[in-house]
């Protein structure tokens, strides 16, 4: 669900800038990108892409090898990282982003594939073995899965078909587990995503986001693939002006562990106040909200 935003300075986030939350959290480091400083590597593209734009860290931003005692301090002890953020694909750094992650004791969920497209109209079997790459830097950073994006074109019969058995490739060669999203144009609903892990053989996973759909049975549709995933982007909706729509939140949160999800819910914060450790907490204040009623 990332997408790149605008580089904007930071705020002044340091480790002991607001309490930890009594329950531990689960962050997607999307939520961070202003903390990050809006940095987007070199290598955020597969060949032949420019969908994102690289970008220097603006002035202040916290270091990649310094998040994971950023994370520790405000509570998180799961994270996912996108691939963009990673200054370096190196296996000495990556390594060392590994241990930084362990010092912390914070478990690496997944590393986020947020660019690649296995059924690209020209270019399928390089953005493939560009993925590829990535799964095998998961691997070494120590993740528990990778997540790829399934596809950006609309969803056909022969597309998703496509689509499966690229992604069951991908898992057979994976040192990590390979899940997908309900996420970009193929997966436009649930009946999509049912068909695409039907057509990948049950060797790939699912992560649930829930707030990529926005159809007006959306609650239902989540309802109907919240059982089989595995991990979440649990994001909290905004309203215009970019302030949490909690109740909204509450709704989808209800529909996936109604479903049956018992997986991490990775905060997303997406608002407009850029005390983003602020509004990680006030979205885990409903996530524990909502779980206390069940």
């Amino acid at each position: 669900m990332s997408t790149a935003a605008q580089n904007t300075a930071p705020a002044d986030h340091r480790a002991d800038a607001s309490p930890a939350p009594a329950t531990p959290m689960a962050v997607h480091a999307w939520s961070l990108h202003r903390t990050l400083g809006g940095f987007i590597a070199e290598h955020a593209n597969p060949p032949g892409s420019s969908a994102m734009t690289p970008t220097a860290a603006a002035p202040g931003a916290v270091d990649m090898l310094d998040l994971p005692r950023e994370l520790a301090a405000h509570g998180v002890g799961t994270v996912q990282l996108c691939h963009f953020h990673l200054p370096r694909r190196d296996r000495s750094y990556l390594e060392e982003l590994r241990a930084a992650l362990a010092d912390a004791d914070v478990t690496l969920d997944a590393l986020l594939v947020d660019s690649g497209d296995p059924i690209h109209p020209t270019d399928a079997d390089a953005h493939e073995a560009w993925i590829a790459g990535w799964l095998e830097d998961a691997a070494v950073l120590g993740a528990k899965r990778g997540r790829v994006c399934a596809g950006e074109s609309s969803p056909t019969p022969e597309l998703i078909a496509a689509s499966g058995e690229r992604l069951a490739r991908l898992a057979a060669g994976s040192p990590v587990r390979v899940v997908t999203e309900n996420w970009k144009d193929l997966l436009a609903s649930a009946d999509d995503v049912h068909a695409l892990l039907d057509a990948a053989g049950g060797s790939i996973g699912l992560l649930v986001d829930l707030d990529n759909w926005k159809m007006p049975d959306r609650e239902a549709q989540l309802a109907s693939i919240g059982g089989l995933a595995e991990t979440s982007h649990a994001k909290c909706p905004t309203t215009t002006d970019g302030t949490l729509d909690t109740e909204d939140y509450r709704r989808v949160l209800q529909a996936v562990l109604g479903a049956g999800y018992d997986g991490p819910l990775c905060l997303v914060y997406a608002g407009a106040d850029d005390d983003e450790w602020a509004g990680l907490a006030a979205c885990q204040q409903v996530v524990d909200a909502v779980r206390a009623t069940r």
